[in-house]
């Protein structure tokens, strides 16, 4: 072989060894430094019951308490032979038997308000149950580290308060297309040159201004970026159901969104509890099995952390009317791939030791739980878009 041929082909084979291995050190990198983590909150508005969702089956003051309503030990699912989930919860058995499911018990907050509003704006802005603020946790993420409006996505027709910035607001859609054309109608643009006409400085220009030249401008990316990926999953044909196959969508789309918000109402269940929950549970967890498939199916799901929370528990004793009145803590699921600590989280409601309404004492501060999704998952500073410092918990 000549000396030419001979360096042209060991420096080919160089190649073929040297790449692999300069590939092979992104493999250790976090992957919150390319941007890729994604966080679904799901909020199931109503007052969700938690200990018919996670039933204490061995604690006899449960079915002291629920005469005509507790769920009788043949009809759940047993996770550690005290605890049992709710029998229409079985997708999360089975992510729970995987280790992609964490149930965080006491969730709550100091003297907490049983107003569903009320206290769905102290969830929505992670504020104090005295203070009133009017920008949510996840519009403040966006202000500070996002800087676009489709950082946050609701997929809904409106915008709640929790992806409302003080700066920035996030974006509520449905359908990017309906968006993306109504983005194009002679109304909006006319409003936009209208405002343009006006020569308003920057300093100055107006909120509507503001807030229509970042929506149009969403309105293009989501729709062009979206529209590549069709999810082929077969889902529920229900609303809640349609809701995360768009935000599957979107997320397997590789769209820059870092934060989700949905929501899935119903659950003030104060008659008839045991039959309207369990619905609204088999819609909730059929719905979130096959969204976690479709994210798997496209390999997002190892970047996607997925919460679900209600804004209080039910209380501890049935009302006359077979169903439960607002509560105070509650558990919560925190569902992804790189849990630290599957399984149950901590203790068990202790039925015991109640308040003087008869409600769940909390023993985790619900933004502590926020806390660590900032800190730990898309690697913010939780004191800053929560104003305060909070204990970190150790679930991811």
């Amino acid at each position: 072989m000549k000396r030419r041929d001979f360096l042209i082909k060991s420096s080919m084979a160089s190649s073929v060894v040297l790449v692999p291995s300069f590939m092979k050190a992104f493999e250790s990198l976090d992957p919150r430094l390319f941007g890729y983590k994604k966080l679904v909150v799901i909020q199931l508005s109503g007052g969700n019951d938690g200990l018919n969702t996670l039933i204490p089956y061995r604690n006899d003051l449960y079915y002291s308490n629920r005469p005509g309503i507790s769920i009788p030990k043949n009809r759940l699912i047993d996770m550690n032979g005290e605890l049992g989930l709710n029998e229409n919860l079985s997708p999360l058995k089975a992510l729970y038997d995987k280790g992609y499911l964490s149930i965080i018990n006491n969730v709550g907050y100091p003297n907490p308000n049983r107003s569903h509003s009320r206290s769905t704006d102290i969830w929505h802005t992670a504020s104090n149950a005295s203070e009133y603020l009017d920008s949510g946790w996840m519009g403040r993420y966006i202000d500070q580290y996002g800087k676009k409006p489709y950082t946050g996505i609701e997929v809904d027709d409106s915008l709640s308060l929790i992806l409302k910035g003080r700066t920035i607001n996030g974006v509520a859609t449905k359908d990017a297309k309906k968006m993306f054309n109504n983005a194009k109608t002679p109304f909006f643009s006319k409003v936009l040159e209208t405002q343009t006409e006006m020569h308003l400085s920057e300093h100055n220009l107006g909120y509507l201004y503001k807030t229509m030249v970042g929506a149009k401008s969403s309105a293009k990316y989501i729709y062009e970026t979206s529209k590549t990926s069709n999810s082929t999953k077969s889902y529920p044909n229900n609303p809640f159901a349609k809701q995360l196959k768009t935000t599957a969508e979107f997320i397997n789309s590789k769209l820059e969104t870092k934060v989700y918000y949905v929501s899935m109402g119903g659950f003030d269940t104060h008659a008839n509890q045991a039959n309207r929950q369990s619905r609204l549970l088999k819609t909730y967890s059929e719905a979130m099995d096959v969204f976690v498939k479709d994210l798997e199916a496209s390999d997002s799901f190892k970047d996607t952390l997925i919460l679900t929370f209600s804004e209080f528990g039910r209380r501890v004793q049935q009302n006359a009317a077979g169903g439960t009145d607002h509560g105070a803590a509650n558990n919560l699921f925190v569902i992804g791939k790189n849990l630290k600590k599957p399984g149950l989280y901590n203790d068990s409601p202790d039925l015991m030791n109640l308040d003087k309404n008869g409600d769940l004492k909390y023993t985790i501060d619900f933004r502590s739980v926020y806390a660590t999704l900032l800190d730990q998952w898309l690697d913010a500073s939780h004191s800053k878009v929560l104003g305060s410092s909070f204990e970190t918990l150790d679930f991811i």
